[in-house]
């Protein structure tokens, strides 16, 4: 169904209806000028499901009350912070570290001998068992184990790790991340 000047009028005839409606709904004027600005959007995109002969006014107030109530239960669950305290107590580690931190293993790893390579990524990264690893490399588990204690080490001497302070946030980062505002 098109916009003919009947459906036109009809539609502008209930915008002040809409409005007191919007009001006693939101208790806000601006509110519900926005509620019925985007009522009048939402009816022009559909109005081709508006049955012709039907009451257009309760037709618009059910979308008028359907948009409060969505958006009411959106705010429901928003967090309400006017002074921006809340956001600002919420720290997260940048995604950035550990982006290098990945490529930085992927290079190490690829300079590791194959047979050292391939037994770290059983044990340590795919979860097998030495034992289990042995039988996919078809080599003693005393074989594995030093595979993976020598691949290890390589690693922490490539990638300059000492200790387990080296892996996460570095310092400063921590810092920040564990600071009380």
């Amino acid at each position: 169904m098109s916009l003919d000047n009947q459906t036109r009028d009809s539609i502008l005839a209930a915008i002040p209806n809409l409005r007191a409606f919007a009001i006693s709904l939101s208790g806000n004027v601006d509110r519900a000028d926005d509620l019925v600005q985007e009522t009048v959007l939402r009816a022009l995109a559909n109005i081709d499901s508006f049955q012709p002969g039907t009451n257009m006014p309760a037709w618009l107030f059910t979308i008028l009350r359907n948009l409060f109530r969505s958006e009411y239960r959106k705010r429901r669950r928003e967090v309400e912070d006017a002074t921006g305290m809340y956001a600002e107590s919420m720290k997260s580690q940048p995604e950035q570290a550990s982006r290098l931190e990945f490529e930085e293993l992927r290079l190490a790893l690829a300079q590791l001998p194959d047979d050292q390579r391939e037994a770290v990524i059983l044990v340590g990264a795919s979860g097998f068992s030495y034992e289990e690893a042995a039988a996919i490399c078809e080599c003693a588990v005393g074989t594995i184990k030093s595979r993976v204690n020598r691949a290890r080490n390589r690693l922490a001497e490539l990638m300059s790790i000492e200790g387990l302070d080296d892996f996460g946030p570095d310092q400063e980062t921590r810092a920040v991340l564990t600071a009380d505002n």
